[in-house]
């Protein structure tokens, strides 16, 4: 596998540039996208996420099985190539296609940790609406000695298809958290996307 090394590349710059794509996304058609389709992807997302929760599965078991819905109801390139920012540009195809395998598992399994603290708990859908050209669903986390809190699914179908493409959990914002923590990872390894791709694959 070849070494690409983004000169220059900043966590500033690296933010910057994230927020630019974010806006860009947000900009683009939403299609034929209704309220009731972007509620329907998350009904059905919710649904399988309380099965996971409620499975009684080990661990190891429950991280594979939410990547699995995690490929099934988010738009996983669109994601990873809005974290990894401008080295996205730099970056060739084969690098680009094993850093979004790599972000894919690495992101399963950190929300799949998350989610796994609502064992005993429950996730209700309870309305969608529209933000510029993508759905806001809202849904709250109803979970065991502790108060209900919101999670809010940002929903597009600029792939073609109906995807989530942000979760918002207590106010933390998934896109931007992971773009400001993908940057950093790559900062520190002097923009070397090889070397921040076997570090997520073992993350």
């Amino acid at each position: 596998m070849s070494v690409t090394l983004v000169p220059g590349l900043s966590r500033r710059r690296f933010l910057g540039t994230g927020l630019v794509a974010a806006a860009a996304f947000g900009a683009a058609p939403a299609f034929a996208l209704t309220d009731g389709q972007a509620r329907a992807l998350i009904d059905s997302a919710v649904a399988d996420i309380n099965k996971i929760i409620s499975s009684g599965q080990s661990e190891k078991q429950m991280y594979g099985s939410f990547e699995k819905l995690f490929v099934r109801y988010a738009d996983v390139p669109q994601i990873a190539q809005s974290t990894l920012g401008t080295a996205a540009r730099q970056a060739s195809k084969a690098q680009l296609a094993a850093y979004t395998q790599a972000f894919q598992g690495y992101i399963s399994r950190k929300y799949g940790r998350r989610f796994r603290e609502f064992i005993g708990g429950r996730i209700e859908v309870t309305g969608a609406r529209p933000i510029k050209s993508y759905f806001e669903v809202i849904s709250v986390a109803h979970l065991k000695g502790e108060a209900p809190f919101d999670l809010r699914w940002h929903v597009s179908s600029r792939s073609g298809r109906d995807l989530f493409f942000n979760i918002i959990i207590e106010g933390v914002n998934m896109l931007a958290s992971e773009r400001s923590e993908i940057g950093a990872m790559l900062d520190r390894r002097k923009g070397n996307i090889d070397a921040l791709i076997q570090d997520l694959q073992n993350s």
